[in-house]
């Protein structure tokens, strides 16, 4: 059975920093693409990073110069350090996978509960 399971998310001041993560288990995970989105209740979920199976990351133009993806195939575990947060970045953070990265979430395939992220002004 799959599972993703993010931590890390918080309430920071304006130009703090968070690292979220995101343990998976229950498929191969060093094959798949693995993706952050973010969704604002009442919104579209939107993406924020992609990191393919060759390591090669990709980045919402939103978040660009501030969040870094990374993966650790030996851990099974996705990150997002985030940088420079700002209030706009406040949202429920999901992790997810898919076999291939893709720009749109209905492509991925599997998908993590979220974690909360608070950015005050």
């Amino acid at each position: 059975q799959v599972h993703l399971v993010e931590s890390g998310g918080g309430s920071v001041q304006a130009g703090g920093s968070l690292r979220l993560s995101c343990a998976a288990s229950g498929f191969t995970y060093s094959t798949y693409c693995l993706g952050w989105f973010r969704q604002v209740p009442g919104y579209e979920r939107e993406r924020v990073a992609t990191i393919g199976s060759d390591f090669n990351p990709n980045y919402a133009d939103s978040v660009k110069g501030r969040f870094t993806i990374s993966r650790d195939n030996a851990k099974n575990t996705l990150y997002l350090q985030m940088n420079s947060l700002v209030p706009e970045d406040t949202s429920i953070y999901h992790c997810a996978a898919a076999p291939r990265c893709a720009y749109s979430p209905a492509l991925f395939t599997y998908w993590g509960q979220g974690t909360k992220v608070t950015v005050s002004s």
